[in-house]
């Protein structure tokens, strides 16, 4: 690589999805997709790290306070010690013992460290000419394990457990890559299911999801149970009796209304219902996991750091993990996740849409698929399609498939015009948005 980073910029990207009600739910009525942006530059020409953390607009500010408080013990850093000393890094960050007090190991410093090191990685992706599942994928069991901290789940993962996932899926790894390469790796889709959406206009896209050839549709719900019972009693009959659904309540429910909810929609035989109470509830969700079997949990999106996970796990809270690219630590974090995920035979199926979600954790379900499980069928990774064409490489989705990104990276790179146009308040919509 021989490169070092010269400078760190953050950028306040918000763009107005509230306007159309893209992304409403039942908790978030009237979201504007945001980005706390961080751009790593270096002395190499056209080398340069982006990472993004995910908010709904107001806030974003704070986050992006957090991320500059972070960066600046960063600038002169040499790019080839930084990938020999992630691990390093990781820990140092989450270490700071003053900045440390706001956690710990969650809130928005956390996810600012994720910036950080998200930014690094896609970093060190291009400095190598790969994308970032490519770079995670050709690692050695031993350069991943060195690059997680364990602190905090070694009664859940030890080092030499991930290390022995990890070489037991060696000899498949060429194998698995090539599946990758080749069919791509299982979508589901939301687009169709946001809560401020009518009935026809969901209905129009479910049609459209299924004629692109996705085999599974989350649906948002919450505002009443006679309101998700005919919504999903018309989806169900359009869709018939085998189509996968699922639901997503988005943490609206306390835990005794969200078994009585649950279980009032059997009838139309759900996938998944995902996110039914406070995400930091383990207690909570292993009850209604419980009660509402064989109806399957799913949450992790907003799961605040590993710690969380390794309880869900433990507690046997959730039957599907759902990880985010942006709400924990980063990479480094997430590796720790999906091992422990392995060790406890839990499909990751994780979270996008948002602000770049799906660029960028394509790329962990990809190593996941490469390295760490092989391919299945129940692991699956949201698709929502807005917003793509803002990133260098938007995703390729083929026939329900998530096709492998071939540019070096991680997926986050914005276009410099679309930071322009929707930074807040300076940027040329906003500005004009103001004087209307």
């Amino acid at each position: 690589m021989g490169a070092k980073i010269t400078s760190l910029n953050v950028f306040d990207v918000r763009f107005p999805t509230s306007t159309m009600l893209d992304g409403s739910d039942a908790m978030n009525a009237d979201p504007d997709y945001s980005a706390g942006y961080l751009r790593i530059d270096t002395d190499q020409a056209g080398l340069s790290g982006h990472s993004l953390v995910f908010t709904i607009g107001r806030g974003n500010d704070v986050q992006i306070a957090a991320i500059k408080m972070l960066v600046e013990r960063f600038a002169g850093m040499d790019i080839d010690e930084a990938y020999k000393n992630i691990g390093k890094i990781t820990r140092e960050l989450s270490s700071d013992s003053q900045i440390r007090w706001l956690g710990p190991d969650t809130g928005v410093f956390h996810m600012g460290i994720g910036a950080v090191l998200n930014a690094l990685w896609d970093l060190f992706a291009k400095a190598k000419g790969v994308p970032l599942w490519k770079l995670l994928s050709d690692m050695t069991p031993e350069q991943i394990v060195d690059a997680i901290d364990f602190r905090y789940i070694t009664d859940a993962l030890t080092r030499e457990e991930a290390l022995d996932i990890l070489h037991r899926m060696n000899s498949d790894k060429a194998a698995n890559e090539e599946i990758l390469r080749t069919k791509g790796a299982p979508a589901y889709t939301t687009s169709p299911g946001w809560l401020g959406y009518s009935d026809e206009k969901m209905l129009d896209l479910t049609k459209k999801a299924m004629d692109d050839g996705f085999k599974l549709i989350k649906y948002k719900c919450g505002k009443s149970i006679a309101d998700d019972q005919r919504r999903l009693g018309k989806v169900r009959e359009l869709v018939g009796p085998n189509f996968k659904i699922a639901i997503d309540a988005n943490q609206v429910w306390d835990v005794d209304v969200a078994i009585t909810w649950i279980n009032a929609l059997k009838e139309y035989k759900l996938h998944w219902v995902e996110e039914p109470t406070s995400p930091n509830d383990v207690i909570g969700h292993a009850k209604i996991a419980a009660a509402v079997a064989p109806t399957q949990i799913a949450t992790g999106e907003m799961a605040s750091s590993r710690s969380i996970f390794k309880q869900l796990l433990q507690a046997k809270g959730f039957s599907v993990m759902q990880i985010d690219a942006t709400r924990v630590a980063g990479v480094n974090e997430n590796l720790a996740n999906i091992l422990m995920a392995a060790k406890f035979g839990v499909p990751v199926c994780p979270h996008a849409g948002g602000v770049g979600l799906c660029e960028m954790v394509q790329h962990l379900a990809m190593w996941d698929a490469v390295a760490v499980s092989g391919h299945h069928s129940s692991r699956v990774v949201e698709f929502v399609d807005h917003l793509h064409q803002h990133f260098l490489e938007p995703v390729s989705v083929k026939g329900g498939y998530y096709m492998a990104p071939q540019l070096p990276g991680a997926g986050s790179e914005m276009h410099q015009a679309s930071i322009d146009e929707y930074s807040f308040p300076s940027g040329s919509y906003w500005k004009n948005e103001a004087n209307s």
